[in-house]
């Protein structure tokens, strides 16, 4: 078995980052997914650096272990063509909002009649039972939304700004892919399908909120919102003589360990503001900030040996380019080099969880556009003629070999 998901059919009309990456997840863990895009493919194709046109570095990082069909889901001959891909599959997934998917005539009750056994799983913007329910959606606008942005000032940004990473589509997928394992669980021990749906912006409210309603979690409140932890002023990599480190000096024990280190236990002993865990989140700034002060005394090289000794976990803040060279990366092969058919050699990670048994390898590379269509048809038992037919109407396109 090449991996836990073996066997489960995705049908994957999803763009972009959110949906695209819940199903890489469940690609790596051995479903097949079918990709399911419009004429020229979808847009994260577009997103360079690139070697050739359409295949964009993170369209390749985020649809690898997968096959592309192109359809022109306008076009009927095509809508029923998907109906009976639907018809062999376990899970359908989308993330154009639901609306648009009734106008295409593919809702949940279309579908559910042509396989009452599938997941239609739709991915977008907003819980359907209020008034946001038909806004579009995107990672920067839901960050803004749940207050990612002010909580950046409030952490003492001179701007507020939004990660430097795709966050919401990044965690929200995980919502997604555990959302649709588990209604694969649901159905082997119910034998139906079911209607699933993940907003965006409610699943990250949930992060934020479980993390930063802090005081307001109470009522009447027992003080503000924000956990003070994450947002302390210093709660940042700290200066050293010669560079930049990451150091967490956490519980009880390692705030002794570390004033005895430094050779002045009775800051421990004495100062209030260190004596538990939560005097220390009480003065959250003037704790970071006497950890930035005194980190700033020593080379990084002599508080890494400090702090092994203390056994305080710390490390050094490294670079994109640093994570490359990392001992740890190359000896446990995470970042690997495979040879794509059409672009050559490019770098990707293993797959990030490691099993005993059923254990997922990677097995494809990230198609062309449509380079899977014929093949997927044939394997639904669409004749030849039909499948020439949809070609030359314009209903089915393929691209590469």
């Amino acid at each position: 078995m090449p991996g836990p998901l073996d066997g489960v059919r995705v049908l994957d009309l999803t763009s972009v980052v959110m949906g695209p990456y819940a199903t890489s997840v469940l690609a790596e863990l051995g479903a097949d997914v079918v990709k399911v895009e419009p004429p020229g493919g979808e847009v994260m194709r577009k997103s360079g650096p690139m070697r050739h046109d359409d295949m964009g570095h993170f369209y390749l990082a985020i649809n690898r272990n997968k096959r592309s069909v192109v359809l022109d889901l306008k076009r009927e001959a095509a809508r029923k063509l998907l109906l009976r891909m639907a018809a062999a599959s376990d899970v359908l997934v989308y993330n154009i909002r639901p609306q648009a998917m009734e106008r295409l005539g593919l809702g949940y009750e279309v579908l559910s009649e042509a396989n009452p056994r599938l997941l239609y799983v739709g991915a977008y913007g907003f819980s359907q039972k209020g008034p946001y329910a038909a806004r579009p959606a995107y990672d920067d606008l839901i960050q803004g939304m749940v207050g990612i942005p002010w909580l950046s000032q409030q952490a003492g940004a001179d701007k507020p700004r939004y990660s430097p990473v795709v966050l919401v589509d990044r965690m929200v997928g995980l919502q997604l892919a555990n959302a649709i394992t588990s209604g694969l669980y649901y159905r082997e021990r119910s034998g139906r399908g079911q209607r699933i749906d993940v907003p965006m912006f409610e699943g990250m409210l949930s992060v934020i909120l479980g993390e930063h309603l802090a005081g307001r979690a109470f009522e009447p409140p027992v003080g503000p919102t924000g956990y003070q932890r994450s947002l302390a002023k210093d709660r940042r990599p700290y200066r050293t003589k010669d560079g930049w480190l990451c150091a967490i000096v956490y519980n009880d024990k390692q705030w002794g360990a570390f004033f005895d280190a430094i050779g002045r236990p009775e800051v421990f002993a004495g100062d209030a503001c260190f004596h538990s865990q939560n005097s220390r989140l009480t003065h959250i700034d003037h704790v970071y900030g006497f950890l930035a002060d005194t980190l700033a005394t020593r080379t990084s090289d002599e508080w890494l040996h400090l702090f092994e000794q203390a056994d305080i976990p710390a490390a050094r803040m490294v670079s994109i380019e640093d994570m490359l060279i990392d001992e740890h990366v190359q000896a446990t092969g995470f970042v690997r080099e495979v040879e794509h058919p059409t672009e050559g050699t490019v770098r990707i990670t293993a797959i990030p969880t490691e099993w005993s048994e059923s254990v997922p390898r990677h097995r494809s590379h990230a198609p062309l556009p449509g380079e899977n269509t014929r093949e997927v048809l044939r394997e639904i038992g669409i004749a030849p003629e039909e499948i020439e037919t949809l070609f030359n109407t314009g209903a089915a396109h393929q691209a590469g070999p």
